[in-house]
């Protein structure tokens, strides 16, 4: 009887250890966790209306787009990378917030695009580089768009490549769960002309999705909400009879009000979409992409860079025209 009592005794001990260990490590929900989402004080858009007070088209891009919460890019662009992005996340949490964050620096970033061609210098720093990206975001609350094109971009890739890739972006993951549990990541999976659907379901869950909270879908393209749901839906049937698990899902809603036209790279006539918001057919219809900002020198962006701003581009958008 003495010996059950020390065995009941010592398992009793045992089990605040146990109870303290069982949370998952993304646990918590963001969204609840903030009261809306953030809009980037200095946008590129904000940045030139601020600038441009008696310019005609000020006040149309600073009430239709410059307000509306829209996401951060970081990349080499932002120095310290765990200093940008702590100091993003922290002026967001101050005034309870919620963040949206693109991580774009992987090695051989667009590779076959060429446009945005860039990214870290080699796998292993980006490995450092996304760990402090991590860092720097730490327990704050966040979304976080991990490497857009990233798994789209395989069309002149060789498998030795495109493991290396998936190892980046698994590594990713890693670090998110392990320094960042208030934070959303969302693979990107491109778009539903890019891949099929299968496809991707096989892309996204080699490079580690289940790690991940979810994926993206049309970021910095134009192609309307309803097909990117229609994608969503098949890819996570895709991953549901291959793999036995689905994810939630963004949309990038930011430029696709007037569809698409066919075209990706600063096509005329396109109009900004439904604004930063829970819902509307994904988990949250979000602008990933700032409207205005140039996708490189091509269409109605000729002789500009990725990611210049352009007030001309910004304001037929409003309009779609």
């Amino acid at each position: 009887m003495r010996r059950r009592l020390h065995a009941l005794t010592a398992a009793l001990l045992a089990l605040p250890l146990v109870f303290a260990a069982a949370p998952s490590a993304h646990a918590a929900d963001p969204t609840t966790l903030t009261n809306g989402f953030y809009a980037d004080p200095d946008s590129s858009a904000k940045r030139w209306a601020a600038a441009n007070p008696g310019d005609g088209r000020a006040g149309a891009i600073n009430a239709s787009i410059a307000n509306t919460p829209t996401a951060r890019w970081f990349g080499s662009w932002s120095g310290a990378i765990g200093t940008a992005a702590g100091a993003y996340a922290g002026a967001a949490d101050r005034v309870d917030k919620l963040p949206i964050l693109v991580a774009y620096n992987i090695y051989n970033r667009d590779y076959c695009g060429g446009h945005s061609a860039g990214g870290a210098a080699s796998p292993s720093a980006y490995r450092s580089w996304i760990a402090q990206f991590a860092g720097g975001i730490a327990n704050r609350p966040a979304v976080v768009i991990l490497e857009p094109d990233s798994l789209g971009d395989y069309g002149c890739m060789n498998q030795a490549q495109i493991d290396e890739r998936e190892g980046m972006l698994t590594g990713a993951l890693a670090e998110f769960s392990r320094q960042a549990p208030n934070t959303w990541v969302y693979m990107d999976a491109g778009n539903p002309r890019w891949a099929e659907a299968a496809t991707m379901a096989r892309r996204l869950h080699e490079a580690g999705l289940r790690q991940a909270h979810g994926f993206s879908l049309n970021v910095s393209n134009y192609i309307p909400t309803a097909e990117n749901t229609s994608y969503g839906n098949a890819v996570n049937r895709e991953l549901s009879s291959r793999y036995g698990y689905t994810k939630p899902f963004v949309v990038d809603t930011s430029r696709n009000g007037n569809g698409s036209n066919g075209q990706w790279c600063n096509p005329s006539g396109r109009r900004i979409g439904t604004p930063t918001q829970l819902g509307g057919g994904a988990e949250m219809l979000l602008w990933i992409k700032v409207p205005g900002e140039s996708d490189g020198n091509c269409g109605v962006g000729g002789g500009s860079s990725a990611g210049q701003f352009l007030p001309e581009v910004a304001y037929k958008m409003i309009y779609g025209y």
